[in-house]
């Protein structure tokens, strides 16, 4: 199904009931990463019940010396959770909705064949990254997926649906559709709850849905290019460097030529979010700097010469409200120094067409030249605040990017820069619910 557009019904499997799933799922590894007391409430809160915790690597512990000793155990819970029957298989999509405070996003769990992903710089492949990929972040995330004999995606990959044709078809008949699972999310995330789509009519409103916007001609209408330019169907919004490992995986299979290469390596499970839900919301991903080592405002002057200008604010709410306003003919944003001190930046004459892509740039060779120790990309204005407070450290603000914007932009100028925008907070990101088999 869905050769044109790369879509694929998966084969998902599920706790059995008896298990707690307000336990069972954790959000993406790559949240909270900067701070492991988040984690180890995690821990504390699901301790020796079934859990994806115990089936992914938070990121927070990349760094740790024990990583191959992790790599076992999780390969180990893999294998015993698949032997105790823990899991149960279930044919079709799942339609997911995911309540957080007054609103709920709405999502379809399905598979994606990797062969249509191209994450490279310049890609014009049916699925393209939104954000320049790392490729040093790539090898460690191999280490840990290759032979694992389960996926467990907190990929959410965009489709621009101004119409709502290819969720909402689902929506429309949810009513019909069996519950899979309604419950708490842990530690104050909000509500999940999941339906098999396992409706044929369904299945094929949701094929035909996504035909219609890969079609080249309603494409090149749609974003005013010419009729040649090649479609972006899926943009990914959450988990590109999960996806790219898979992909890399499936790359080293297939040219291996592995028995099955064709079959459950060649795709990768992922949620597909409709850009225009109302519920999904862009936030910025700010900038931390660890054991900095530098005048950093020193560094700036030298760095944009007259086009920088910095101005110590009174308070870090203040600073926020005018990096949040703007300004049409330069890029703003924010510091936060020991002490809790505000700085605004301002940058005319800005080479990039985003502020995070000035900032990242002045980054990039302030963090080559080994003038701090550390940097980590983190979400909210309280926790850049607090980081960027205490001493040896440094936060960056960034304004938010309009969602809007993003298919046109990554069409006509390829991926943003790294770490550019997140879909909504650190608790509103996707947690880890279903698991498809690789064995």
């Amino acid at each position: 199904m869905g050769a044109q557009t790369g879509f694929r019904l998966p084969r998902i499997c599920l706790p059995r009931p008896d298990i707690d799933l307000s336990k069972w799922a954790v959000v993406a590894c790559d949240q909270y990463t900067s701070e492991p007391e988040y984690w180890r409430r995690v821990d504390e809160l699901v301790g020796d019940a079934p859990s994806t915790l115990r089936l992914i690597y938070p990121e927070v512990h990349l760094g740790a010396s024990d990583r191959e000793a992790r790599i076992g155990a999780i390969r180990s819970s893999m294998s015993r959770y698949t032997a105790e029957g823990i899991l149960v298989p279930h044919d079709g999509m799942v339609y997911v909705e995911r309540q957080c405070g007054e609103r709920t996003r709405r999502g379809l769990v399905v598979c994606l064949d990797l062969e249509a992903y191209d994450y490279s710089r310049g890609s014009a492949s049916l699925i393209r990254a939104t954000e320049g990929t790392i490729l040093e972040r790539i090898p460690p995330r191999v280490a840990i997926r290759k032979g694992a004999p389960l996926e467990l995606p907190h990929i959410m990959v965009l489709v621009d649906d101004p119409d709502d044709t290819v969720i909402g078809a689902v929506a429309a008949g949810k009513d019909r559709l069996r519950r899979l699972y309604d419950f708490d999310l842990m530690l104050g995330a909000g509500h999940l709850t999941g339906h098999l789509v396992d409706d044929l009519g369904l299945e094929r409103e949701v094929a035909s849905a996504l035909e219609s916007l890969a079609a080249p001609e309603a494409f090149a209408a749609r974003y005013g290019v010419d009729r040649g330019h090649p479609v972006l169907l899926y943009a990914v919004g959450d988990g590109n460097h999960s996806l790219a490992t898979a992909k890399a995986i499936w790359q080293e299979t297939k040219g291996g030529g592995h028995a099955g290469a064709t079959s459950l390596a060649g795709h990768a499970l992922v949620e597909l979010v409709n850009l225009h839900d109302p519920a999904l919301e862009f936030e910025p991903i700010h900038r931390v700097l660890f054991g900095v080592k530098k005048d950093l405002l020193g560094e700036l002057r030298a760095h944009f010469g007259p086009r920088v200008s910095t101005v110590h604010v009174d308070s870090f709410g203040a600073m926020k409200a005018r990096v949040d306003e703007g300004a049409p003919d330069r890029h703003l944003f924010g510091i936060v120094r020991p002490g809790g001190v505000a700085v605004l930046v301002e940058v005319t004459r800005p080479e990039a067409n985003l502020p995070v892509g000035t900032l990242q740039a002045f980054l990039d060779r302030f963090m080559a030249d080994r003038k701090a120790a550390e940097i980590d990309y983190v979400h909210g204005s309280d926790t850049v605040a607090s980081l960027g407070a205490k001493d040896g450290n440094l936060g960056f603000y960034l304004p938010a990017m309009r969602k809007q914007d993003l298919f046109k932009t990554v069409i006509v100028d390829g991926a943003l820069p790294r770490k550019t925008f997140s879909m909504g907070a650190a608790h509103e990101k996707r947690f880890y619910m279903e698991c498809r088999s690789l064995a």
